[in-house]
């Protein structure tokens, strides 16, 4: 097990930041970072909450923090639902609800759909139902060809805009799980000939018969959490790009599900 200097000196590098530069954010000296991360000086948890903070550790990993240091875990995990977090899953609900009749779902860290409104369901009429099996996936969702990769037009620059995304997720918050969503989906390009272009912002262009629906989508994260759950999911919004596109959602009602 890595000790509690060692995790925050692959933090710090992580961020690619000098000592100096973490003491100064910090308020401490640069040889007590030095001190904590060779072992040589045991943090109090107020110190790994302090650096933590400093270099943007996600929750989740301050936890392995403090527990590499003989702390107990700060951050609770709980359920996205009206037992664990009935506030916030009233709050969500409410802005899916206030989304319709256009979609919206809301994803954890992996990107597993966690809650989503009905005005998604038009769109997953042709995928595989193994792919719509709990936790349904949004990136295997979107890129399996048994699900919505055969609809999308411009499906390499989709791709490649999620996956810059996805590359600075990793960065920020690296994890196995996700890393090999990223290999399976993302890592290599696609060939696509040119790419659609917009003066707003890329948009998602799907094609199911004759029908073509133009979408731009906006994502929503939770400010200061202090759950880890909170932390890691967001709330995926899309909206329609001109005017035949809202027309057929405009005709489509739907109301808020898990």
């Amino acid at each position: 097990m890595q000790t509690v200097g060692e995790l925050l000196r692959e933090w710090r590098h992580r961020r690619r930041i000098s000592q100096l530069d973490l003491a100064l954010a910090a308020d401490v000296s640069a040889r007590h970072v030095s001190l904590v991360e060779t072992g040589k000086s045991q943090p109090s948890a107020a110190m790994i909450h302090r650096l933590a903070e400093r270099l943007d550790v996600p929750l989740r990993d301050r936890n392995l923090l403090l527990l590499a240091a003989g702390f107990a875990p700060r951050y609770a995990e709980r359920s996205l639902d009206r037992e664990q977090l009935p506030a916030v899953s009233e709050a969500i609900g409410r802005l899916l609800r206030a989304h319709e009749p256009y979609p919206a779902l809301v994803v954890d860290r992996g990107w597993n759909i966690v809650m989503t409104n009905r005005a998604l369901d038009s769109f997953l009429a042709g995928v595989a139902p193994e792919l719509l099996k709990p936790p349904v996936n949004l990136v295997r969702l979107g890129f399996d060809e048994r699900g919505l990769a055969k609809n999308i037009v411009n499906l390499a620059e989709v791709r490649s805009v999620l996956r810059t995304r996805m590359a600075r997720q990793l960065a920020r918050a690296p994890s196995p799980e996700l890393l090999a969503l990223f290999d399976e989906f993302l890592a290599e390009p696609v060939d696509g000939g040119e790419p659609e272009t917009s003066d707003i912002v890329v948009p998602m262009i799907f094609r199911f018969g004759d029908r073509e629906l133009r979408l731009f989508s906006t994502t929503t994260s939770f400010g200061t959490p202090v759950d880890i759950t909170l932390d890691e999911v967001s709330i995926e919004s899309y909206y329609p790009m001109d005017e035949r596109t809202a027309a057929y959602f405009a005709v489509k009602p739907a109301q808020a599900t898990r």
